[in-house]
Order: C-alpha cells, then structure tokens, then sequence
C-alpha cells in the first residue's frame, strides 16, 4: 500500500502556469498564421475565377459553333443548361449544373451580348461585387 501512495506522489499533472504558457504560445502562432491562410485562400478564389472565366468562354465558343449565334442578352447564362425551345441544334447541357454559373463568391458571372469588349463579355465584379479593386476584390474578365 505504501509503494502506491508513493508513486501517485510521484505522479504530477500539468500547472496551470505551464498551460497558460502552452496557449499564450498557441496564441501568437495563430496571430502570425492565420493571415497568411487567409491571403492563400483569397488568392484561391481569384485563380479560381480566373479560370472559370475562360471556361465558360470556351463553352460559349461551343455553344455558337453548334447553335450558330451566342446567347441573347435576355437568354443570359442560363441557357447553357436549359434547353431553349428555339434552338434546334442545341446539344447540352454544356455545363455540368447551374452553381457551375456562379463566381467563387456565390454570385452570378455577368454575360453581355453583344460586348462592349469583344463578341461577348463574360465577368465577375469580385468579392465586393463592385466595379475596380484589387486583389479579391478585383475584377475578372474574359477580353
């Protein structure tokens, strides 16, 4: 019995001092971290966008080369995935849903017809969904 009180003497837990310590240290890395993860994934989304803008450009370019004509400014995006009753050599859907229709930031790419740019303008305003800015909040287009 004496040998097992001893060794739960022995036996020491952490002090409350040394887990302050553990969290102020844990602290300050998330402090120094976190926005560098924050920048990666804002820098994400751009890319992302970026991509997604030349995508649906080149479905576009698809599109007309089987319809004939780009999309009506009143048809809009949408019509990539929904088939128009006008029409006849329509073969889609040419996208694979409808989200594939909106920016990394929830919000519908914008579609002029005819450009201002070129044929057609294909954008997205960025996370402030305004024009101009910089880093997430600039703008990205296809011209």
């Amino acid at each position: 019995m004496r040998q097992y009180q001893n060794r739960r003497r022995g036996e020491r837990g952490f002090t409350l001092v040394e887990l302050l310590v553990v969290l102020a240290i844990i602290g300050l890395l998330a402090v120094l971290v976190a926005p560098r993860v924050i920048g990666y994934l804002s820098g994400a989304k751009v890319d992302t966008a970026k991509i997604q803008v030349e995508r649906l450009a080149g479905v576009l370019d698809l599109y007309r080369l089987e319809v004939g004509r780009y999309p009506t400014q009143e048809e809009g995006l949408g019509i990539l995935f929904d088939r128009p009753a006008q029409a006849a050599n329509w073969n889609g859907p040419y996208i694979r849903n409808r989200e594939s229709l909106n920016d990394p930031w929830g919000q519908p790419y914008g579609y002029r017809f005819p450009g201002t740019h070129g044929e057609f303008d294909l954008f997205t305003l960025g996370a402030d969904g305004r024009e101009g800015g910089d880093g997430e909040n600039q703008d990205i287009t296809s011209w």
